[in-house]
């Protein structure tokens, strides 16, 4: 899987991860991960094209 990049926002820190799932929201596609510091989760809006390259 690709590696993208993540903005955690609690932190104010950009990370990398390739440990990602892709969710559907009311047409809108988001790339979702852990955070690296918290139990708490990061979301990244991607475009359909990404999306469908991911999955």
């Amino acid at each position: 899987m690709a590696e993208i990049q993540f903005f955690d926002v609690k932190t104010k820190k950009k990370f990398k991860t390739s440990d990602f799932k892709i969710v559907q929201k009311k047409g809108r596609f988001f790339a979702v991960t852990k955070s690296p510091t918290g139990s708490y989760e990061c979301w990244r809006v991607i475009s359909k094209d990404q999306a469908a390259k991911l999955k």
